[in-house]
């Protein structure tokens, strides 16, 4: 079987559907998920869109703990662009039909997590990623231009590759056309020929033993991009979450960092705080820095974990703040009102990635990406909280923007492009 279209796009997540929105009012845009059409990255986020809109608050603000939190190594234009940008992302969300907290004079409810000096946390409860990928999804199976292909697992991307020899394909810049795609339940692989391919293929969290993330994230997009040539950069940057929940008999369980912004605080087995030995700001400092504390602490310990404390908080508004927490601990025995949560760090995000500029362009001809799966400069070695969202909406944005020329090209045509080989997958 082969499919042509105008827009490709890999992944559900945030980035992928965002863009497929805007493109679906230019071309036609197929969506292929390698399982259901919810299952991304972004279904599991927690915390929120980090967007300067309190009063207190400002840009420049923003850009200065994300320019401390990246260890000098952001790039500033990209950080300036994506907190300039962010507040207008929060309107298009809203305009879209995600539904956020509210407070009870009808502004936005602005939480605080690790590494922030202001409340700006944009969220929904504390399934901010489920409301936003509920909304979008039902947006996009709205769109009669709009195809959804799940159960369709990207396995390598069309370039020259595929129709000249190596040598060739090295001398010249490389061209994306789509991709080749196993449809895992027929057990066939088609082509999808698309003028613009979109990578929206999340993080690679399951190359780690204890991670955060879904079944799904096992960084396929920075490795088909890899295999095709492209630049990918600071891989080695792989941020680690403070606090998934130590359960033996619960999978590794992401609790928010928003739940210290909240007041939650960090003890050892004995009950004593540590994080006052590492950060001014104790358990709201930024992520690594946390990380790091605690691994140090159960090391010098020996213990199996330690405990983020919230029972001196009003237990009814904790109940309320964040009911998908509170519900899953209580589902195994933990009441969170009456007892500290016993938490480890865990691998959470891909800070590197297939590296873009500021439009999203990677350095393959036609293949752009965004979210997780890219690498923008915004994060530097380590990313401040809830950054990644604004950033996926921005980039997408910018991505769908540039793309533009590209579909409306009159002489674009694609090359005679063979049926997939199994015996040319190497480069």
């Amino acid at each position: 079987m082969e499919i042509e279209t105008d827009y490709l796009v890999i992944g559900t997540g945030i980035a992928g559907l965002s863009f497929a929105l805007e493109a679906a009012q230019q071309g036609e845009v197929a969506i292929i998920t390698k399982k259901a059409d919810s299952d991304s990255n972004t279904n599991y986020a927690q915390g929120g869109i980090a967007a300067a809109l309190a009063p207190d608050d400002s840009t420049s603000l923003h850009i200065e703990d994300t320019l401390r939190t990246g260890a000098g190594l952001c790039d500033p234009k990209t950080v300036e662009l994506v907190a300039r940008e962010a507040p207008a992302m929060v309107s298009k969300l809203i305009k879209w039909g995600v539904e956020f907290t509210k407070r009870q004079n009808g502004t936005l409810a602005l939480g605080r997590e690790g590494g922030h000096s202001k409340n700006r946390i944009v969220h929904a409860a504390d399934l901010t990623g489920a409301a936003i990928e509920k909304a979008l999804l039902e947006r996009v199976k709205k769109e009669k231009s709009i195809t959804i292909f799940e159960n369709h697992f990207a396995i390598d991307l069309i370039t020259e590759h595929h129709l000249f020899d190596v040598k060739e394909k090295r001398s010249r810049r490389i061209t994306c056309w789509g991709a080749y795609v196993l449809d895992t339940k027929q057990a066939e692989v088609h082509k999808f020929l698309a003028k613009v391919t979109l990578l929206a293929t999340g993080g690679a969290g399951q190359v780690y033993l204890h991670t955060t993330n879904p079944a799904i994230a096992t960084g396929d997009g920075v490795a088909m991009a890899f295999r095709a040539g492209a630049e990918v950069a600071n891989l080695e940057f792989a941020q680690f979450h403070p606090t998934s929940l130590y359960h033996p008999d619960g999978d590794c369980f992401l609790i928010t960092e928003a739940l210290r912004g909240y007041g939650a605080v960090l003890r050892t087995k004995d009950g004593k705080t540590f994080m006052e030995k590492y950060h001014p700001m104790k358990s709201l400092a930024p992520r690594d820095i946390v990380a790091r504390a605690i691994d140090r602490e159960l090391k010098l310990s020996g213990d199996e974990c330690v405990y983020l404390d919230v029972t001196h908080m009003d237990p009814q508004k904790t109940r309320e703040e964040f009911p998908n927490i509170y519900n899953t601990c209580k589902s195994l025995g933990i009441d969170i009102t009456k007892m500290p949560i016993p938490v480890v760090p865990a691998a959470h995000y891909m800070c590197g990635g297939v590296r873009t500029d500021i439009h999203a362009r990677t350095t393959i001809k036609n293949l752009y990406a965004s979210g997780e799966v890219a690498c923008t400069g915004l994060h530097g070695a380590n990313r401040l909280a809830s950054n990644s969202l604004p950033e996926a909406l921005v980039f997408s944005h910018r991505a769908y923007q540039d793309s533009l020329a590209v579909v409306k090209d009159e002489n674009f045509t694609f090359p005679n492009i063979p049926d997939w080989n199994e015996e040319d997958t190497f480069n």
